[in-house]
């Protein structure tokens, strides 16, 4: 999506954000696993920005930090350090000089999460050739400035709360902030603006007064979804922040095809792809990339992030999968622990309270009960019995299992790594295997079991 004239974006992020009471930078305090100032990144490269600018001040090492990070070439932002945040205009300001004339210049908010590409175009559009902002109606508009309108629904000025009438606080038509204009146009009302009000701030509204006075149009968005444009100034509102995202991914999903047991109790934070006929129960996280096939069921309270599930792959209640990837008809779980390079090939089983890092498991291979199964490659249909623990660490180093297809490794056995499991063999239960067991051959390696006749408990004495 363009606009007709050359998108330049700034993104005024400068603000400290006392009401957070954090020691984090307000625009990075997160919604939906993303900082928010990311969010307004990302619907600035939808929308074609040509440039983005972020007008940066507290925090500006950590602000810096996270967008070099996550952004590369084209869609990293042009810094712009605002030593004194003195207001709105006086920020915008600090960042014209980079932005030619011919260009559409739009002012965003890294505090304001929720903002779609498609307002953003559309404010672009209506600022083709004049001023426009985005507005929006509220039943409660207490704290925000006021749109005035002449009788004939002209905008004429927009009012600061703390600077406006007892009459003018009764309009309920307020300015979100959001704003653009020719940046010809643009450029030179900003040398206008000063700080003659209540607060002493350099307001970027005051640029409406001068287009009117002008004769320049001044054009009005209007928002129909209030929370598209709401700031976010402490932790109730970025609470309030979150839950809106969450519906709208929810939203999305089901409109997809995906069965939500419950819309209201479901967490994405990242991004999520799936196949038909996906079933999420309640309370389920999702961050990093995760991908679902068809078919894929998934209980209640589970996290899974960075995972790669296969049709009909069902994960139990109470399940973490991180950086998994499996095939289809595995099952996981409940209270499984999955991490990161582990590979379920089709129709494997992990089970409860089972733990696996690094670790391929063939086709059709179960671990069924309280195990940990690490750095190790498990064969086709292999069973690992219950209480079952690969060895892998020497307190330096991490060492390899393998085990063969077929393979029986019977409950509460040690497999000392490095060492191997050849194909068909079985090891006795209760066996801490320190060598090599050979294909289809029974090893057992335990302690000689004795009985003492005649032995007694100790008693206590008598004091």
């Amino acid at each position: 999506m363009t606009s007709a004239l050359p998108l330049h974006l700034v993104i005024l992020a400068a603000g400290q954000g006392t009401r957070m009471n954090s020691v984090l930078p307000k625009v990075l305090h997160r919604v939906g696993g993303k900082p928010m100032l990311g969010h307004v990144l990302d619907a600035g490269q939808a929308v074609g920005a040509a440039v983005v600018h972020v007008v940066h001040g507290h925090g500006a090492e950590a602000v810096q930090s996270w967008v070099k990070t996550h952004y590369r070439g084209d869609a990293m932002p042009r810094w712009i350090h605002q030593a004194e945040q003195l207001g709105t205009g006086h920020a915008v300001a600090q960042a014209a000089p980079d932005i030619p004339d011919d260009a559409c210049l739009l002012v965003a908010y890294g505090d304001v999460p929720l903002i779609r590409p498609e307002t953003l175009q559309a404010l672009a559009t209506a600022a083709a050739d004049g001023l426009a902002l985005v507005t929006v109606r509220l039943d409660d508009p207490g704290g925000y400035g006021r749109v005035v309108r002449t009788e004939d629904g002209a905008i004429r000025a927009i009012i600061e709360d703390k600077d406006a009438s007892p009459a003018q606080r009764q309009i309920t038509e307020i300015n979100t902030g959001l704003i653009a204009a020719p940046a010809r146009l643009f450029k030179p009302w900003l040398t206008r603006i000063d700080n003659n009000n209540r607060k002493g701030e350099y307001y970027l509204t005051d640029v409406v007064g001068f287009a009117v006075a002008d004769g320049i149009p001044v054009t009005a968005v209007v928002a129909t979804d209030a929370d598209e444009v709401e700031g976010v100034n402490d932790r109730l509102q970025l609470a309030r922040a979150e839950r809106v995202y969450q519906r709208r991914q929810a939203v999305a999903l089901m409109r997809a095809g995906v069965a939500l047991a419950d819309p209201a109790r479901f967490d994405l934070r990242g991004t999520l792809s799936t196949g038909r006929d996906v079933e999420i129960d309640i309370g389920c996280v999702f961050e990093g990339t995760v991908t679902l096939a068809d078919g894929v069921r998934i209980g209640p309270y589970c996290l899974l992030r960075d995972v790669s599930l296969g049709a009909g792959a069902e994960v139990a209640a109470h399940s973490v999968l991180e950086g998994v990837t499996a095939g289809a008809a595995v099952h996981i779980g409940p209270f499984a622990r999955l991490r990161p390079g582990t590979r379920l090939a089709e129709g494997a089983r992990i089970g409860n309270f089972v733990e696996t890092k690094k670790t391929d498991v063939g086709a059709g291979s179960k671990i069924n009960h309280l195990s940990y199964v690490g750095d190790a490659t498990l064969g086709q249909g292999v069973n690992i019995g219950a209480g079952t623990i690969t060895c892998n660490y020497d307190g330096i180093n991490k060492h390899a299992t393998t085990i063969g297809d077929g393979a029986f490794i019977g409950s509460n056995s040690s497999l000392v790594a490095p060492v191997s499991v050849g194909e068909q063999a079985t090891i006795g239960a209760g066996s801490v295997i320190t060598k090599d067991a050979p294909d289809g051959q029974l090893t057992v390696a335990r302690g000689k079991q004795i009985s003492l006749p005649g032995w007694q408990r100790p008693t206590k004495k008598d004091r």
